[in-house]
């Protein structure tokens, strides 16, 4: 769901309860300036890279957020790329028909952001109702990581690439997992976090979705939108962690930087440089093309988790694995005929995701008065894959269904 993170870098920490007993007192503007000041030396020191220029810092109040939430939203989500996002996953059956994802969004960044990095401005941000130390000196020594990121890295030529949401949720990944990661020796010099054991942070997002629920716009959101908010923060922070102890010395960018969600969840594809495969749709197709993306191995496990109300959400990102690309089309002047291809790394994992999307769609999706849906497994390019059609009964489409190709 990179896109419809807006660009913005939200505050989201995770750390232990014992940083609350360093935190000093912190008052407003010129002590957070004093802060961070004293968080850089800190964070020079876990990341090994040192700051090139100095970072302001600027407090802002929660009307203030609010109106850069919007401003930041409206500029780097087109409309049209909006409407047609919206319209796909209502689709899905990730978010409810009745949803308006903007004013969502914008509800839920505005209660989530306790602080960010602003990449426009090179400046840090805190708001004014942040008055607790605790949280105060969390929030700025994760944004403080991210100005250092932006030093070396074009974060918003990162975050904003359209039409490429799982390259995107994987980048976040490493951004705000390596933030996540790193605010943790930075907070508990004593505190060594690579060498947790694999997945601790991914463990943890029950304890963090709880602590999240205490807030009510969270807690109203779809599952689709606690769990990608969730995801960059704590599966990033593992992969991180595992980055550190593998790639001592390195950092994951450039050409180093992950390219799917399947990176993230499985660092040994990552090793392996099992790239993800691009598909495309040869031609326009038989109707208006209202938009199109891709969705990836982490979104993918979530569909069948909800599609199936699987309250173990274990049977889901199973029958993800063995992802190796996708890519979706919404048709329709009225956005409501959709098309989906993925690819599939054999034979055996393309045929249990085919079985499981054919069941989840019948329990969570098919049946809908004046609709029409097929699951098809099929080969695209020599490649194990799968197609999904859900769309009116009279769609013109149904006479000559779009195909895809991969493209590398």
């Amino acid at each position: 769901m990179g896109w419809v993170r807006a660009g913005l870098i939200a505050g989201l920490v995770v750390a232990g309860g014992a940083c609350r007993e360093r935190a000093g007192v912190v008052g407003r503007e010129a002590s957070v300036r004093d802060l961070v000041r004293q968080l850089r030396a800190q964070a020079e020191s876990v990341t090994g890279l040192r700051f090139k220029r100095d970072v302001a810092v600027l407090q802002r109040s929660r009307s203030q957020v609010r109106d850069y939430v919007i401003h930041k939203f409206d500029e780097d989500v087109p409309p049209a790329d909006l409407a047609g996002a919206e319209a796909a996953y209502k689709l899905f059956g990730l978010i409810p028909d009745s949803m308006n994802l903007r004013a969502v969004m914008v509800d839920l960044l505005t209660e989530q952001v306790a602080g960010y990095y602003e990449p426009d401005s090179g400046a840090l941000f805190i708001p004014t109702d942040q008055e607790d130390p605790f949280r105060v000196r969390l929030v700025a020594s994760h944004e403080l990581l991210h100005a250092l990121q932006d030093q070396y890295l074009p974060l918003d030529s990162i975050i904003n690439q359209r039409r490429k949401n799982d390259r995107r949720s994987a980048a976040q990944a490493v951004l705000e997992g390596q933030a996540t990661f790193y605010q943790i020796p930075m907070l508990m010099p004593e505190q060594q976090p690579e060498t947790l054991p694999p997945h601790w942070f991914w463990r943890q997002r029950e304890a963090m979705a709880l602590q999240q629920e205490q807030m009510p716009q969270f807690a109203r959101a779809p599952r689709w939108l606690r769990e990608t908010l969730i995801f960059p923060y704590l599966a990033g922070a593992d992969f991180i962690g595992w980055f550190v102890r593998t790639h001592p010395g390195r950092e994951p960018y450039g050409a180093a930087m992950p390219l799917s969600t399947e990176q993230i969840l499985h660092p040994d594809r990552y090793l392996a440089g099992d790239q993800p495969l691009e598909l495309q749709f040869t031609g326009n197709g038989p109707d208006t093309v209202r938009f199109d993306d891709n969705l990836g191995e982490f979104e993918i496990g979530l569909l069948i988790t909800q599609l199936l109300h699987d309250s173990s959400e274990t049977s889901g990102p199973a029958f993800a694995q063995g992802w190796g690309g996708d890519r979706y089309r919404v048709y329709g002047a009225n956005a409501d005929a959709l098309v989906w291809y993925s690819v599939w790394d054999d034979t055996p994992a393309r045929d249990r995701f085919a079985r499981a999307l054919g069941s989840a769609w019948a329990t969570g999706r098919a049946g809908v008065r004046g609709r029409r849906s097929g699951v098809t497994p099929l080969t695209i390019d020599g490649r194990p894959g799968v197609r999904l059609v859900d769309a009116p009964l009279h769609w013109v489409g149904w006479r000559a269904l779009p195909q895809a190709e991969v493209v590398r």
